[in-house]
């Protein structure tokens, strides 16, 4: 399945959240590295996965469910 990989920004203006806001509030509270985005090369950029990004905004996936897709 190919994924679709945006910026911090591009995330921003799918979702209409400030780039600041899902790099402060939403990132590793709501948004968790491995399941919604990827450090590529091991580097410090961040690419999200907008289609498991917009797969937990739809069924509003809660912790344990996120949890459990990384076993």
């Amino acid at each position: 399945m190919p994924y679709t990989y945006l910026t911090t920004e591009e995330l921003s203006a799918r979702i209409r959240y400030d780039a600041r806001t899902i790099r402060q509030c939403l990132k590793d509270a709501v948004l968790f590295e491995g399941v919604h985005y990827i450090r590529p090369f091991g580097g410090r950029k961040i690419l999200y996965i907008w289609e498991r990004v917009e797969e937990s905004m739809l069924l509003g996936a809660s912790a344990h469910d996120l949890i459990n897709q990384l076993n």
